[in-house]
């Protein structure tokens, strides 16, 4: 799906960037996802954060690149035992725990939140919530499928994705008016759908 008639909307992104301010962007967008780590209602064995949240917005704004790499540097400095992570939580343990599969796709999910904005699905609002909608079933599919090998399919189908859905449309959403609201900031109105 491309829309070749809305032009790209990554406010972050731009052509020519010095070292420094790169640094300043990778640091604020891991700093925002470590907040959206303490934003939290605990659950066993996954907790329900504004991590997607953060995932999706960090790609979102500053591109595909950026945005993974943002998402690198944050779990890094939660595999260094920073407490980033859901809940405070940093060091080895959350990478070969129940939810690792989340936290391995959060790169790839910020990426194809970068990816869509770069070409355009973030000025429309329907092609904004459908790409959002996919970068939380990027989030939701391995997590899920990680987190079976600690529970069994049943279980993680029943504890790691069902209680996801409908936070997952409400973070989509959110997104999306948050990048509406961003957007006007900044000049680049979203179209309807």
């Amino acid at each position: 799906m491309t829309d070749t008639q809305s032009p790209a909307f990554v406010p972050l992104l731009a052509a020519k960037r010095s070292p420094a301010q790169i640094v300043v962007l990778v640091a604020c967008g891991a700093l925002f996802l470590a907040a959206s780590s303490y934003i939290a209602v605990p659950m066993v064995p996954v907790p329900v954060t504004m991590q997607t949240y953060a995932v999706m917005l960090v790609g979102a704004l500053a591109g595909w690149r950026y945005g993974a790499l943002i998402v690198l540097v944050w779990l890094a400095a939660g595999l260094a035992g920073l407490p980033v992570l859901a809940g405070g939580a940093g060091g080895l343990a959350p990478f070969t725990g129940p939810t690792a599969g989340y936290l391995a796709s959060f790169p790839f999910a910020a990426a194809f939140c970068g990816w869509i904005a770069e070409r355009g699905w973030t000025r429309r609002i329907a092609w904004s919530f459908a790409g959002f909608l996919q970068a939380q079933a990027i989030c939701l599919v391995p997590g899920a499928l990680w987190l079976s090998t600690f529970v069994g399919p049943a279980k993680a189908l029943a504890f790691g994705v069902t209680p996801f859905l409908v936070g997952a449309v409400i973070k989509a959403a959110l997104a999306v008016c948050t990048l509406v609201v961003i957007g006007r900031l900044a000049g680049g109105r979203a179209s309807a759908p």
